[in-house]
């Protein structure tokens, strides 16, 4: 990384109830060590759980084939942005899809046979990403996600949401439905001619229903700085959004792979989920984020949005805590018990 893009993050200033995860010299000298360099053909075994430190088109010389189970990608979109001591440039649709293309087609011979392909991109991108994508893989759905902060404009609509794009390499594809419902409040709770709820459950904090989810997500937050998995990345995506997708489209001890890694969400997820996982990132300092990301995940593998097995709508806090209390506490008294039975 650039000395002078480096002394610039290490100079901001926060707060003290600012979660941003930040780096000092010595953590960079630290966790660089653990990335990998890649200069000669590899194994998948060699590069399970590593995050390569490298441009995507010089790794992709040496990755082995047939080693993902998951791919997500989220690339740079076709806008003009900083991504610390680097900076995209806005080109034509045209010029665009080229440049998908010239990495995505690459990308290909890496995949399993029924492995998902996940491809993120905002409204100017994402007609782009499914033309090229279209070439090599099926198309199955367009998730829409809200994306409930965003500038306003004073002669356009607020841009508030983004796509991604969900394919498959074959027809035959893994999809975990029942890992990804969705725990949503009742408004009115029905109930048959014996009283009985109908697809609901009354709770002591509530009503509630597990619900099929569909490709409109209303259930995400940004990361902000009040939020322990945020970084100073420009573009991070969500830990609850990547656990959406990981969770539907692949089975603990799979592979994820993410070409443009950025600060780890898509590993530090993985691993928090049971799944391996491997990523390529050009900029050292973001490469040094995810590894300690990583390393954090060794005190705490919680997901903010996602707990005891379900995905929970926004603004529903208390209700977890509530039921994660609850439940902890059940689970205590279960040990109590189990250590009486085996103390005599």
């Amino acid at each position: 990384m650039k000395s002078d893009e480096h002394q610039n993050i290490l100079k901001i200033k926060r707060t003290a109830r600012n979660k941003t995860i930040t780096l000092s010299k010595q953590e960079i000298n630290e966790y660089g060590k653990k990335l990998l360099k890649v200069s000669n053909l590899v194994s998948a075994k060699e590069i399970e759980n590593k995050i390569i430190n490298s441009d995507l088109f010089e790794a992709e010389k040496h990755l082995p084939d047939s080693f993902v189970n998951l791919l997500f990608i989220d690339p740079p979109y076709n806008l003009t942005k900083n991504f610390n001591s680097r900076k995209f440039s806005e080109m034509s649709v045209e010029d665009y899809e080229k440049w998908l293309d010239s990495w995505l087609n690459k990308i290909n011979r890496m995949l399993k046979p029924n492995s998902s392909i996940y491809i993120c991109g905002d409204w100017k991108s994402s007609s782009a990403i499914f033309n090229v994508a279209r070439r090599y893989f099926i198309p199955q759905n367009r998730i829409t996600w809200e994306r409930e902060k965003g500038r306003g404009a004073k002669a356009n609509w607020k841009n508030c949401s983004e796509d991604i794009w969900f394919f498959t390499k074959s027809k035959e594809f893994i999809f975990n439905l029942d890992d990804v419902k969705i725990k949503r409040k009742v408004i009115a709770p029905y109930r048959d001619e014996k009283g009985t709820p109908k697809d609901w459950e009354k709770h002591e904090h509530g009503n509630f229903r597990m619900t099929h989810p569909s490709n409109v997500w209303t259930d995400i937050t940004i990361p902000f700085w009040s939020m322990a998995e945020n970084t100073d990345h420009p573009t991070q995506k969500p830990e609850k959004l990547l656990a959406k997708i990981i969770l539907a489209s692949s089975n603990e001890g799979d592979l994820v792979f993410d070409p443009f890694l950025g600060s780890g969400t898509t590993a530090v997820v993985a691993k928090k989920l049971g799944r391996k996982y491997c990523g390529v990132e050009i900029d050292e300092y973001y490469c040094c984020l995810a590894e300690k990301r990583l390393a954090d995940t060794k005190k705490d593998i919680s997901i903010q949005g996602y707990s005891d097995g379900v995905f929970w709508e926004r603004n529903t806090l208390q209700e977890q805590v509530r039921l994660y209390s609850k439940n902890n506490s059940a689970k205590k008294d279960q040990n109590l018990a189990e250590a009486d039975l085996f103390s005599g």
